[in-house]
């Protein structure tokens, strides 16, 4: 399975979204860890969003489609629309 996430960094206050066919966990390790890129810079990186897609073509198609939202308040819509249909 393929799939888009969304990463939220309280102490950058941002988001990252990126598609992945790695096990969600390790993806976020490795974002976690320190490396050169942007989200190396901090360590503290939580998912907060995920989509399946059959297809990593389908993934990185969606990946690019909210990248060019380029809207904090839309992604955030995203999440929370997301968060109100699975409630904890």
């Amino acid at each position: 399975m393929h799939k888009i996430y969304i990463l939220h960094s309280d102490t950058a206050n941002k988001y990252y979204i990126g598609s992945t066919s790695d096990i969600i966990s390790e993806r976020i390790r490795k974002h976690n860890s320190n490396h050169k890129g942007f989200t190396g810079k901090w360590n503290d990186w939580q998912l907060k969003y995920s989509e399946d897609y059959p297809t990593i073509q389908l993934a990185r198609k969606r990946e690019l489609e909210i990248k060019n939202w380029k809207s904090k308040i839309r992604i955030e819509k995203l999440i929370n629309v997301a968060g109100s249909e699975h409630p904890a």
